[in-house]
């Protein structure tokens, strides 16, 4: 059964709070960086660019050390402050007619163990080892784990009455995002919330395989230092943002190939054939439409590609995954990529505007061939987490994306 609770959250004071969140360090480019950096004292990205102070690159540890500084002074110059009480944090953010409404809490890093909590992507040994000595070092954590839940009526109800309540935070961000905040921090109503997720048999990571990964190879280094460990120190748990399924949208990556691996247009469209009834489509951009149906644009036109079911056998539910089925009949076997991380031949891209953005780049020559896939859906995420599998990589690009500084986990 899942077990969550609530923080005393570090938050930026209710004036500064729209200038302190921020998005993903690498979603800005250099000239934003730098202009944010140099013009906005409060940013979060002081923080997790500490180097900027001393007009220097600065990484590794020393990086670590500098991070930890930055957010003491944060803290000492009354930008950020504590919460008194353990509360949950209901968050909520909108643009247009998209909308999600979750809440920041604390996981259970023995749910992690047990999979109770799901996951359904590989991590790689290198990052985990290095964000937890990021973790170990700086001793907070700013960007939660996304975590999905099965649509409750319950848990509507009590965020309902909550959202009717005045916001501790209510700003609207330069990408014309609406952000709301409120504090959950009523005895009764944290019980009745965490009453309900005890009943849930499992919850499923949507984003942020590696920072759970990371906080739990932190938690087995800080219990093997601490020789009076109970269990419930802060290290054993993570910060986690629960939201309903219905509430996230995620679209797909498509995929680019630099070359056809010595195959003529010819050959390589004959090779197609094998697994794909190929049809030309004469006009403008070309997306599928369904599942097992690709869009291709290669040497200026759009083809559809029907995986041929004769040809192909599903076994499991990672065999019937589109992105799967694309590397076991396209990647792999005709294009020659082995290794969709570190190939550099191919390349991903996201967004429902990608297939523009997919179509220049191989009209301007930087790559060769690109395909389309159609959004992998929660029941494809869920069967592959609930049969211990894996998918490819680059297979979902999974929104809300979260600021970094709406509220802090101390550890």
């Amino acid at each position: 059964m899942a077990s969550i609770k609530p923080f005393k959250a570090i938050r930026p004071t209710k004036d500064k709070a729209p200038f302190v969140v921020s998005r993903s360090y690498e979603k800005y480019t250099k000239r934003e960086l730098r202009s944010i950096l140099e013009f906005n004292p409060f940013s979060f990205l002081h923080i997790i660019n500490p180097g900027f102070k001393f007009h220097k690159t600065i990484s590794g540890k020393e990086r670590f050390k500098l991070v930890h500084n930055r957010y003491m002074e944060f803290l000492e110059e009354d930008i950020f402050e504590k919460d008194e009480e353990a509360s949950f944090y209901l968050y909520q953010t909108g643009k247009g007619d998209f909308q999600s409404q979750g809440f920041f809490c604390t996981c259970s890093l023995q749910d992690y163990a047990d999979d109770v909590i799901k996951k359904h992507e590989d991590t790689l040994q290198r990052r985990e080892k290095l964000f937890a000595d990021y973790l170990y070092t700086v001793g907070f954590n700013a960007e939660p784990v996304l975590i999905t839940y099965s649509d409750n009526p319950k848990i509507d109800q009590v965020l309902q009455l909550e959202i009717e309540k005045t916001p501790e935070y209510d700003f609207t961000t330069t990408d014309k995002i609406r952000h709301q905040l409120w504090k959950i921090s009523k005895k009764e109503t944290i019980q009745e919330l965490a009453e309900v997720f005890g009943e849930m048999d499992s919850l499923y990571i949507a984003d942020g395989h590696h920072r759970s990964a990371s906080s739990n190879l932190l938690a087995k280094r800080r219990t093997k230092e601490n020789p009076s460990h109970t269990g419930t120190e802060p290290y054993n748990y993570f910060m986690a943002y629960l939201i309903p399924e219905s509430q996230i949208k995620i679209y797909e990556f498509n995929r680019m190939v630099r070359d056809l691996n010595g195959y003529s247009l010819e050959e390589f469209l004959i090779k197609l054939d094998e697994f794909f009834r190929i049809e030309k489509k004469e006009d403008g951009l070309y997306k599928p439409t369904k599942k097992h149906h690709f869009s291709m644009y290669l040497e200026g036109e759009f083809y559809s590609l029907y995986l041929r079911n004769t040809k192909y056998t599903f076994t499991d539910a990672l065999s019937k995954l589109d992105t799967q089925i694309l590397y076991k009949t396209i990647l792999e076997p005709i294009l020659g990529i082995h290794d969709l991380r570190n190939d550099k031949r191919i390349s991903y891209g996201y967004g429902k505007h990608n297939i523009i953005k997919m179509k220049d780049s191989i009209d301007k020559g930087d790559f060769k061939v690109g395909f389309s896939l159609v959004p992998i859906t929660m029941d494809e995420i869920k069967a592959i987490a609930d049969a211990g599998l894996v998918m490819p990589p680059k297979s979902t690009y999974i929104e809300p994306k979260l600021r970094s500084g709406m509220a802090i986990y101390e550890l």
